[in-house]
């Protein structure tokens, strides 16, 4: 994050809870697997010539991002941290590239990115009305959002045995929403013009 944030813009660790996309377990990996394609299929279909994927964490959807669209300039925004800096020098495509910025005040200019991405991100911020205010600002196309499903998020976390304590809630989301009530929420950028359903996500296209 800038210095004119602080950590507890996002709650939560810095990047992912847990190794998703490293997972060995089949199931999560076909899970993950499926989210994934359901991204990727979405950013195909908005595609611009400049994408900005704001929380990006370690950069792992960014780069694939990149190397789907290989003629656009690709930026990862997350906060300072050098766990995910070190990641981040790993990744080789050679239209992308990293910077810190807080979601609430990202560091371009108004519409300065076509395509603006923000996967798994919402529902860490405190003040998630800003946050999508300010996706939408540096946008001048497309915003692509996607928040875990409630309340199947946290059956599937406690029939798997997570985060029981918690009635399955995963540490640092402080914001649930249903399919329907995010498609309500994404309104407030635009239009919104697909849905996907990869379990249990929902990821919203929206034309701003």
């Amino acid at each position: 994050m800038g210095p004119e944030s602080s950590l507890a813009d996002l709650q939560g660790p810095a990047g992912n809870t847990y190794d998703k996309y490293g997972t060995r377990n089949p199931l999560a990996r076909l899970v993950v697997s499926r989210f994934v394609s359901a991204a990727e299929a979405a950013v195909r279909e908005a595609a611009g010539a400049s994408v900005l994927d704001v929380g990006c964490g370690e950069g792992l959807l960014t780069e694939r991002i990149a190397g789907l669209l290989p003629s656009a300039q690709a930026v990862g925004l997350d906060v300072d941290d050098p766990g995910l800096k070190e990641e981040w020098e790993s990744r080789q495509e050679g239209n992308l590239s990293f910077r810190t910025g807080s979601a609430y005040s990202l560091p371009f200019a108004d519409g300065a990115f076509e395509l603006v991405c923000a996967f798994e991100v919402l529902e860490h911020l405190e003040r998630p009305v800003e946050g999508l205010a300010e996706l939408a600002r540096v946008s001048s196309r497309h915003l692509i959002i996607s928040v875990p499903r409630e309340p199947l998020w946290r059956w599937l976390n406690v029939l798997s045995g997570r985060y029981v304590r918690s009635l399955g809630n995963t540490p640092g989301h402080v914001n649930h929403w249903s399919r329907g009530a995010f498609e309500d929420f994404a309104r407030a950028a635009g239009a919104v013009t697909r849905v996907r359903t990869p379990l249990p996500w929902t990821l919203v296209t929206v034309r701003v």
